[in-house]
């Protein structure tokens, strides 16, 4: 059973604690370094990506964070995970940071402000999945190691991605009940 750390600096927590253990894995809150290092793996829950990064920096994670990812630790990010597992942003706040460790350029809330938040089915890996967006990034481009894993409308917009060990999606599974995503990143976990 691998061991799954939940960044617990902000944002969804429990629901990504709750669906990993519904999938087989051991899910811990990961709020210091040495919490880090005992993970197999690492999901960056939605929230608020500019809080996420100002508490990484306040709490001394962003730089063992980046070191995990560059060593090959499995992440997951989901929305604002999303933006933080992101090379490139655009509109972030002037001096944004990342974690970085996936190349591609992602717009912070690109599908609009909280009232614009919607539901869509679309294709994930090949499984249909129920996905919420919340003032939800896009990808707007990738580089040519990273698989675009799905698409969402309006605009065939690119929603989740992979490169190598790291795993992204605009939206929010955690929230569905539907256990596609984090099953496959469970499965990444062990395959790694």
């Amino acid at each position: 059973m691998p061991t799954i750390g939940v960044l617990a600096l902000q944002g969804d927590v429990r629901e990504h604690a709750r669906m990993l253990g519904e999938v087989g894995a051991a899910a811990v809150a990961v709020r210091r370094p040495a919490e880090l290092d005992a993970v197999d793996g690492l999901v960056i829950p939605g929230g608020e990506s500019t809080t996420m990064w100002k508490l990484a920096e306040t709490f001394d994670m962003l730089q063992p964070l980046r070191m995990r990812i560059k060593e090959g630790m499995p992440a997951y990010g989901s929305c604002a995970g999303m933006i933080m597992l992101a090379d490139r942003i655009e509109d972030g706040i002037a001096g944004q940071q990342t974690i970085g460790g996936i190349d591609m350029v992602v717009r912070r809330n690109a599908f609009g402000r909280q009232v614009d938040s919607f539901e869509s089915d679309l294709d994930f890996a090949g499984e249909r999945v129920r996905a919420v967006f919340i003032r939800a990034p896009w990808v707007e481009s990738v580089g040519a190691d990273v698989e675009v894993l799905g698409r969402c409308e309006p605009g065939d917009r690119i929603v989740a991605v992979r490169q190598g060990p790291l795993l992204a999606t605009s939206f929010h599974p955690e929230l569905t009940g539907d256990v596609s995503v984090h099953r496959y990143f469970v499965d990444m976990v062990r395959e790694l």
